[in-house]
């Protein structure tokens, strides 16, 4: 009798469990499907889109400004380097260029460092369906070997005689002539790279940033039976500004502001700091000479606004898809641009027009959605959000943290802030109300930004900061990794991606590590 009773309160549990089990005790069969991602990368777009406030004047980037509305929008995002090579080997391998040693554009991650595994590798290794198209890593030949992609449309305007051309000296091919015009910028002897203007051509179609996401867009039409990782990397708004007429109309040339800037702005800056804003400066220089400032922003605003239609295009697709309730969409720029601020035209400097940048992730169901936050994060964090998100296995060698707390809830104070490198030895590191800069000559700037948000006073030599300081520095980099070889160091082979080391004719074959 003992043991029937046994039997049947085992038969009972066994029957609780079951049930537990099949209630929800574990979902395994009933687990909501892994979400999508749509990842949109913009090239030197700096702080002048609309929810970050940045440009003084009207600007118009109504589709960037909805999708800021529709995710958690970080007005205090910064890239980890302010170059696009190291930035975007940051924030693909989750690595600061002070791990990977990948300093500037001149150096390609994948010989330097073959067993890296990259977003989309650990995504295609977990299940994803990866697929990419533009400039997503730096377009250098060699830096998107195709191991990583199931499909990847390389950078249009390699291609396209009305852009740069790979390795061509103007923007339009050997067998095209320069169109009538060039340079539109009108001004005399600026490197080709810095013309700007609307080309004599009426198709937006033809233009390398709508056919990247016309490519975009005829993947997200595909069937697709396991989730995907679809990457989509706009040129614009990176110099030769070139959009369609439309855009400048935008921006009428007698709307124009200028950046506010400080006479003797680099008076209290490290000669190091001086230095940076005085590279490539003749070009400010030439610009300003022909009387064309005003033309010239006008540019990089109507790239911006032509960046914010193909942004549009894509948003309007997807919510017209069968995957908009479960796409996470990131969008992100790989550094910001001076337009003569500290007396600086382009990048390349550790201030803050430089560093801040776009970044707006939009996670279905997060309770952050349609907020901002104002919290201190990097782009670096990127690579392990999109793990968590996607609930993919987590990699322990990132140097970011995730944002999901953030998405959760944008108030989440951060436990570390966004450091910013260029070259070795150099780091700004930028928290809720500072900037601190060291340079590889131990020089330093400190600015608050509750009373100085256009840095301008360089409070670093003040007795009273100095508690700030050591407080901050704390954060910067204990080890600089040696600098990556250069590009000239190797000879690419494009047939099979493999690299031969020019020192030691050491071979160096494009493969896919295991992620895990």
């Amino acid at each position: 009798m003992r043991r029937v009773s046994e039997i049947g309160r085992l038969t009972a549990i066994l029957t609780l469990l079951f049930a537990a089990t099949a209630s929800g005790g574990d979902r395994t069969s009933e687990r909501a499907p892994r979400p999508n991602v749509l990842f949109i990368a913009v090239d030197d777009m700096n702080d002048w889109v609309g929810f970050l406030r940045g440009y003084p004047g009207r600007n118009h980037t109504p589709n960037i400004d909805r999708l800021a509305k529709r995710g958690v929008a970080f007005t205090n995002a910064h890239c980890a380097s302010p170059v696009c090579c190291p930035s975007r080997t940051a924030v693909m391998t989750g690595l600061m260029p002070s791990t990977s040693g990948v300093y500037n554009n001149a150096q390609w991650w994948r010989p330097h460092r073959p067993g890296l595994v990259t977003i989309p590798m650990h995504f295609k290794a977990n299940g994803y369906s990866v697929v990419g198209a533009g400039k997503i890593f730096h377009h250098t030949a060699g830096s998107n070997p195709p191991d990583q992609w199931d499909r990847f449309q390389r950078l249009v305007f390699n291609d396209d005689p009305w852009f740069r051309g790979h390795k061509l000296n103007y923007p339009w091919s050997n067998v095209a002539p320069a169109p009538k015009g060039f340079p539109f910028s009108r001004v005399p002897k600026l490197p080709h790279e810095n013309d700007w203007g609307a080309l004599p051509r009426k198709e937006e179609t033809k233009y390398d940033d709508a056919r990247t996401v016309d490519f975009t867009l005829a993947n997200l039409k595909r069937h697709h039976a396991k989730p995907f990782f679809l990457a989509c990397g706009l040129f614009r708004p990176h110099l030769p500004w070139y959009a369609p007429q439309k855009y400048f109309d935008l921006h009428p040339l007698n709307g124009i502001q200028l950046p506010v800037a400080k006479p003797f702005d680099l008076k209290d800056v490290p000669q190091e700091g001086r230095d940076l804003a005085k590279a490539r400066r003749s070009d400010f220089e030439k610009i300003k000479g022909a009387d064309r400032y005003k033309h010239a922003v006008q540019a990089y605003l109507a790239s911006i606004s032509f960046a914010d239609a193909q942004v549009g295009r894509l948003l309007t697709a997807l919510d017209r898809s069968p995957y908009a309730d479960n796409t996470i969409i990131v969008l992100w720029s790989d550094h910001g641009w001076h337009h003569g601020q500290k007396e600086h035209w382009h990048k390349s400097t550790l201030w803050e027009e430089a560093s801040r940048v776009p970044l707006i992730v939009a996670a279905p169901a997060m309770s952050g959605n349609g907020s901002t936050c104002a919290q201190p994060v990097s782009l670096v964090d990127l690579y392990p959000t999109l793990v968590e998100l996607c609930g993919l296995p987590p990699r322990s060698n990132l140097d970011g943290i995730s944002l999901v707390p953030q998405l959760r809830n944008p108030a989440t104070p951060r436990e570390r802030p966004a450091v910013t490198i260029f070259k070795p030895g150099q780091a700004s590191v930028r928290t809720l109300t500072h900037r601190y800069t060291r340079y590889s000559d131990s020089s330093e700037e400190l600015y608050d930004h509750r009373n100085d948000p256009n840095e301008w006073s360089n409070r670093a030599r003040h007795r009273e900061s100095r508690t700030i300081i050591e407080e901050l520095s704390l954060w910067l980099p204990s080890h600089w990794a040696q600098p990556a070889p250069k590009k000239d160091a190797y000879a690419f082979d494009p047939k099979d991606y493999s690299w031969t080391r020019k020192k030691d004719g050491k071979r160096i074959r494009s493969h896919q590590p295991t992620a895990r």
